[in-house]
C-alpha cells in the first residue's frame, strides 16, 4: 500500500449553533481555508472539500482549491467521503483522510499519523488515534470517549463509559495513578482505504452505537478491526460555539503573529 494519501472535508452550511459555519472568518480566512491548510501542511497528495453547498463550493473555487459538490440526502460525513472517492475514480488501496471542517488548529502531524499507520499492515482498512487520560475526571466524563486496545494496537471496544474499569480503586475512589493500564481517549480523525469506505456505507447500523451514540462501533460489530495509533496528546477542541469561534481566533492569530 502507497505512502501517499488525500484528504477530503465534509463542509455542509447548516448549524444549528453556527449557521454558515465553513465560512464564518478567522484571522482573515474562511474557516474551511484553515482546515485546506492544515492537510496541506501534513503532505496531503491531494485536499478535497466535500459539500452540498454552493456558497462553500465557491469560496473554496475561488481560492483555488478543489471543492466537489455531494448529494445532500446524505446522512453523514463518511457518506459524503465515499461519494467524492467514487467521483474521483479513486482506486480502492487509496489512503483518504476524514478532516472535520471545523479543526483549524488540528496538528498536521496527527493527520499524517493517522494516514501512514495504515501502511505496511492489512488487518484493517481503518486508522484512528487515541491519546493518554491525564486527568482523572475525563476518564468519568461521558463527552470523553475511551477506547480499549489489544496488544497490536486494534481497538477492542469503544464507550463513554470509564474503560477499563479499575475493579480495586474506582468503587471508592477515582483513582487513576494506581491503574498500571493507561486510559485512552479516543479522537475522532479517521483514515481508510476507498475499499474499506464503500464497505462501511454499505453496513446496517448497530445495536451497540445507538446504546453508546458512537458510529465506529458498527466497524466492530461487523467484524472489522480498528488500528489506533497513539499521539502525544488530545488536540485542541474545535469551533462548536461562538466561544469556540472567539478562541480559535486568538490562537490562530497568536501563531500568525509568531510567524511575521
Amino acid at each position: 500500500m502507497s505512502a501517499g494519501f488525500k484528504v477530503v472535508i465534509p463542509a455542509r452550511y447548516g448549524s444549528t449553533r453556527l449557521p454558515g459555519k465553513p465560512l464564518l472568518d478567522i484571522a482573515g480566512k474562511p474557516m474551511i481555508v484553515h482546515v485546506c491548510e492544515r492537510a496541506l501542511e501534513a503532505d496531503a497528495e491531494q485536499v478535497v472539500v466535500a459539500t452540498d453547498d454552493q456558497r462553500i463550493f465557491d469560496a473554496v473555487g475561488d481560492l483555488g482549491l478543489l471543492a466537489v459538490m455531494t448529494d445532500p440526502n446524505h446522512q453523514s460525513g463518511t457518506e459524503r467521503i465515499a461519494e467524492v472517492a467514487r467521483t474521483m475514480g479513486w482506486a480502492d488501496e487509496q489512503i483518504v483522510v476524514n478532516l472535520q471542517g471545523d479543526e483549524p488548529l488540528i496538528p498536521p502531524a496527527y493527520i499524517r499519523d493517522a494516514a501512514l499507520a495504515l501502511v505496511g499492515q492489512d488487518q484493517a482498512g481503518i486508522a484512528t488515534l487515541a491519546a493518554k487520560i491525564l486527568d482523572v475526571e475525563e476518564i468519568f466524563n461521558p463527552n470523553a470517549v475511551k477506547v480499549v486496545l489489544d496488544k497490536n494496537g486494534y481497538a477492542l471496544y469503544f464507550s463513554r463509559a470509564p474503560i477499563p474499569w479499575n475493579r480495586s480503586t474506582f468503587p471508592d475512589q477515582h483513582d487513576i495513578a494506581s491503574s498500571s493500564l493507561p486510559h485512552l481517549r479516543h479522537i475522532g480523525m479517521y483514515a481508510y482505504t476507498v475499499g474499506f469506505l464503500q464497505r462501511y456505507c454499505g453496513w446496517s447500523a448497530s445495536p451497540l452505537e445507538s446504546v453508546e451514540s458512537l458510529e465506529q462501533l458498527r466497524i466492530l460489530w461487523h467484524g472489522e478491526r480498528v488500528l489506533v495509533r497513539i499521539v502525544d496528546k488530545t488536540p485542541e477542541a474545535g469551533v462548536d460555539t461562538e466561544e469556540d469561534l472567539v478562541r480559535v481566533s486568538r490562537r490562530l492569530q497568536e501563531k500568525l503573529a509568531l510567524l511575521c
